[in-house]
């Protein structure tokens, strides 16, 4: 399947340009190499313009085309800005891939203090990805052609515990792009919400137990991304979260009573409930290698 991707890449978005934003690192990174390679002209979009520039740089290197566009995509005034300024460099936006993202791991009951953590990621998860499409709309709108590609969450399939600030805010960008799709589908614009597993980044680094549970590579995650730019589904997800989305819808309890028992394998962090509170989460144990096997790519 990857080759084939590979193969089909180039014929769809060569000279096409794809705004990706957390280009700087994991999943935003590698999609933007990827389709830089296929011919793309990509806008790298995260906070820190060293980091994009070096990026660029690789691009550049390998033959690509990358223009850097630093933005801090927790601040509304920023966006704006930004993205003024794309549409006023670049001229248009064929792809936009809604990478960036914060995860936050803290069970509901372990956060009765934290409200800013509901707050912070849907800021950055929602809001900041919100108000990106509201800017770039318009021109998408007018030119009849685009494609939104919103990177979700398994999570909001199967309704991770521990991690409800994060899927929260995923599935609020999911529900506002099933409404968006319908009144822009006239108008030739494409949404496409990825359902992605978890992947081995920067991001889940701070979760030590995560070394031992089955991950994708950020070249997997691309391709699935890459499969959405060519194929442009409604949403992607693998067979463990269609499962988790059916089951919840079919027999709720069944789904309740799974997480549940993931819940109760894999202990809160240190950082959540104080080193004096949690269990070390060191390598798994063998009922939490079998569970996680069983249930891969999901988040505890």
């Amino acid at each position: 399947m990857a080759s084939q991707i590979q193969k089909m890449l180039p014929k769809v978005v060569k000279d096409k340009v794809a705004l990706i934003t957390g280009a700087s690192s994991g999943i935003g990174l590698t999609v933007a190499k990827q389709l830089a390679g296929a011919g793309a002209h990509v806008l790298l979009v995260a906070r820190t313009r060293e980091k994009l520039e070096e990026v660029k740089q690789e691009i550049e290197q390998a033959g690509g085309k990358a223009s850097v566009f630093p933005c801090d995509l927790n601040d509304m005034a920023s966006i704006d800005e930004c993205a003024q300024k794309i549409l006023a460099e670049v001229g248009h936006i064929d792809i936009l891939v809604n990478n960036a993202g914060r995860s936050i791991r803290r069970a509901v009951e372990e956060s009765v203090e934290r409200f800013h953590d509901f707050e912070r990621t849907m800021q950055l998860n929602y809001f900041g990805a919100v108000r990106l499409i509201l800017s770039v709309l318009s021109h998408m709108i007018n030119r009849k052609n685009g494609h939104i590609i919103n990177i979700s969450s398994i999570g909001v399939l199967a309704n991770a515990t521990r991690f409800s600030a994060y899927v929260a805010s995923k599935a609020a960008l999911d529900a506002f792009s099933r409404c968006l799709s319908a009144e822009v589908h006239a108008h030739n614009i494409q949404l496409t919400s990825i359902y992605m597993p978890l992947v081995r980044t920067p991001m889940i680094a701070p979760t030590k137990m995560y070394k031992y549970v089955p991950t994708l590579s950020p070249e997997q995650a691309a391709d699935m991304v890459a499969k959405a730019i060519i194929k442009k589904p409604k949403s992607i997800a693998t067979k463990v979260g269609t499962f988790a989305a059916v089951s919840y819808a079919l027999v709720p309890k069944f789904n309740d009573f799974v997480m549940s028992v993931g819940y109760q394998l894999f202990p809160s962090s240190t950082a959540a409930v104080g080193d004096s509170k949690s269990k070390k989460a060191g390598k798994l144990n063998l009922a939490q290698r079998a569970f996680a096997r069983l249930v891969p790519g999901e988040h505890w």
